[in-house]
């Protein structure tokens, strides 16, 4: 089984980044720290680590002076999760689920997630059953069909569910097969432009300008690490789209945030005023789903040159499922780890991994790709586009290997937490929250902004320096 070391030195040495640097990083501590039969704790602490060593990175190539980096594994667990942990004057998050979300069986014994957090995916579910949103309503409308049909038909009416397959299963679709032969990230040239000098500044991503334009936890994580090194980063949200607040808060730490609705010319031109002075643009639509609307990545890229474009996709840009909607739970149900974890565990259903690893692993990685793109234009010029997908960082994830004995690791003490929260006011109230795990010898991680609720922030750039 390969070391975190070993694992981090090929994430680096597929984004490009220089090797002598690798002497730079400290990995701390032993697996296992949460309950599973996956390496999710390795997976935490190398992706973080990638994130911060890439800051470092950047930091040498503006003061030219490298800083080691250090990332305990136990802390890196618990930041994968950081949304449990937060708390809002005191008080905890409120339940995560809706009332009909979940596992259920089919007719022919099969089980199905359903995501129906946000309330159209519900009421598409509801439509497609012809149930109410009723736990027993729908599990008995679930009964009339086929796992797979229902998967199929859902899809194809706008719902967000998964069938839960086996790894093996998985394995022979042709969504799987379509993405077997790609890394976990790439990072591609796609317009010519001249290096762009970095701007101003003490920290590694000081007077860096990031648009995120991203909902739930991956596309957010990426943001509120990018601002963890300095970087300007702008949530971006619509009146008409629904969020999770407690989720806003967790991960809205350190970032602007202002809204336009990009279904109207006002928003569109409100964003295009933004694009015009950005670094980065990271999104989270499904793949082509921002084409429509002016703003892919070569479009993107001819009205910014030099920018450095972030896709985030559930399923992958290409294959049968490239347009398919997904988040973590149902992407671990669909790619097999909900029933390899069951059987680890001997039960016949489902088993959750302990945190929604592929969604924060994608979100490091999509800093970690954001920043080595950057660092590339500064030396060789180009516009630049990150992709990242849930289903591809479970492949990764699921090839690191398996712990025989992980399910039998004792959960998470509160006592483990509080060395590794900070307390900060914020436009919600006092909050209590995890701390970054990658600790910069020079420039200390640290969010400069309080989170916000959303819109609250005009759409314009601060002045740099």
């Amino acid at each position: 089984m390969k070391t975190n070391r070993d694992i981090l030195a090929e994430l680096w040495a597929l984004a490009g980044g220089d090797p002598s640097v690798l002497g730079s990083i400290t990995l701390s501590g032993a697996e296992s720290v949460l309950p599973s039969s996956f390496r999710v704790d390795t997976a935490a602490q190398v992706t973080i680590a990638a994130a911060g060593l890439a800051a470092a990175s950047i930091w040498q190539a503006r003061s030219g002076r490298m800083q080691n980096v250090a990332v305990d594994l136990q802390h890196a667990a618990i930041e994968c999760r950081s949304e449990r942990y937060l708390r809002v004057d005191g008080k905890p998050p409120p339940p995560a689920w809706d009332a009909i979300a979940g596992v259920y069986t089919t007719g022919d014994g099969r089980f199905v997630r359903l995501h129906t957090n946000f309330p159209h995916h519900r009421d598409a579910v509801c439509k497609v059953l012809a149930c109410k949103p009723e736990r027993d309503d729908v599990q008995r409308a679930l009964m009339q069909w086929q796992g797979e049909a229902f998967e199929t038909a859902a899809y194809a009416g706008g719902c967000v569910v998964s069938l839960m397959r086996s790894h093996d299963e998985w394995s022979a679709t042709g969504q799987a097969q379509a993405l077997a032969s790609l890394p976990v990230l790439t990072i591609e040239k796609i317009g010519e432009a001249d290096p762009r000098p970095w701007p101003a500044g003490d920290r590694p991503l000081s007077g860096l300008r990031v648009l995120d334009l991203s909902r739930v936890i991956a596309g957010p994580v990426a943001g509120r690490t990018l601002a963890a090194h300095g970087a300007d980063v702008m949530l971006m949200s619509s009146p008409k789209l629904p969020a999770i607040p407690w989720l806003v808060i967790d991960t809205g730490r350190g970032k602007l945030s202002a809204s336009a609705d990009l279904t109207t010319e006002e928003g569109r031109a409100t964003l295009r005023g933004l694009l015009a002075e950005s670094d980065v643009f990271s999104q989270g639509y499904r793949p082509q789903g921002l084409a429509a609307l002016g703003f892919s990545p070569e479009q993107v890229a001819q009205a910014s040159p030099g920018i450095v474009y972030v896709s985030l996709s559930a399923y992958g840009h290409v294959g049968p499922w490239s347009r398919r909607r997904g988040f973590d739970s149902l992407v671990q149900t669909a790619a097999g780890f909900n029933h390899a974890e069951g059987v680890a565990a001997g039960t016949t259903g489902p088993k959750e991994l302990p945190m929604q690893i592929l969604d924060h692993a994608s979100g490091y990685l999509m800093a970690f790709g954001a920043m080595m793109a950057r660092l590339r234009q500064s030396r060789e010029g180009g516009s630049w586009h990150v992709r990242v997908s849930l289903a591809q960082t479970g492949r990764w994830q699921w090839d690191l290997g398996r712990l025989p004995q992980g399910l039998a690791t004792a959960d998470l003490t509160s006592e483990a937490i509080r060395p590794v929260v900070e307390e900060a006011e914020s436009g919600f109230g006092r909050l209590v929250a995890v701390r970054h795990s990658a600790i910069l010898s020079q420039t200390p991680a640290a969010w400069s902004r309080p989170a916000v609720p959303l819109g609250s922030s005009p759409p314009q750039w601060p002045t740099r320096g």
